[in-house]
């Protein structure tokens, strides 16, 4: 019949009226040239599982393999997970900011002056960039508001409930698999240890 039992991808559940800002929000950037875009710096929170639980890559298996320790997959109780800051745009990446603690206001304004501020410097120099954000509380918060109008940095305006239209997504899925790798569930002492290296 040609079907195969896949994993769903996933898509944002939408009303009619975010239906309607992202078709605007589309029109109105639909011709925006390459040179335009290459202005916008990308950005987004997204966390990681650096300890697995029950969710995970599939494994090919015969009859009577079930208990085969080569087709097991460790799973833990609690499994640890980090919550990353990353940004990037045509000219780079920013560096990374792991957040140990619940993303508010505050903490973010702390984030955008400790990591977007040195990574436009160093993506941009004294060229013009737009930053773009989702709208978490945290981003459209007042007071984060206020500080890019201080620090006279434009933000693209963005519909909400809209991860799929953010590019970042899909450096963010590249770097969800390499972390569902062995080599990396290995390396998660080093996470662990390292967290407070670069971090708010």
């Amino acid at each position: 019949m040609g079907f195969s039992c896949c994993i769903p991808c996933i898509n944002p559940l939408l009303n009619n009226g975010q239906c309607q800002k992202r078709l605007t929000w589309a029109k109105d950037k639909k011709d925006w040239t390459a040179a335009e875009w290459s202005k916008v710096m990308f950005s987004d929170e997204s966390k990681f599982c650096i300890s697995f639980g029950n969710q995970g890559p599939r494994v090919w298996r015969k009859r009577g393999e079930a208990q085969n320790p080569r087709r097991l997959r460790s799973s833990v109780k609690f499994p640890q997970s980090v919550m990353v800051w990353g940004a990037m745009s045509s000219a780079g990446v920013a560096p990374l900011c792991f957040l140990r603690s619940k993303v508010n206001a505050a903490v973010y304004q702390d984030v955008l002056e400790h990591f977007v501020l040195p990574a436009a410097d160093q993506l941009y120099g004294d060229a013009d960039f737009i930053f773009q954000q989702d709208l978490a509380p945290a981003h459209s918060a007042k007071a984060t508001s206020t500080w890019f109008k201080d620090h006279g940095i434009p933000v693209l305006n963005w519909p909400a409930n809209s991860p799929d239209l953010n590019p970042i997504e899909n450096l963010c899925e590249e770097e969800d698999a390499i972390c569902q790798t062995q080599q990396c569930r290995r390396a998660e002492g080093h996470y662990q240890s390292n967290l407070g290296s670069h971090n708010t």
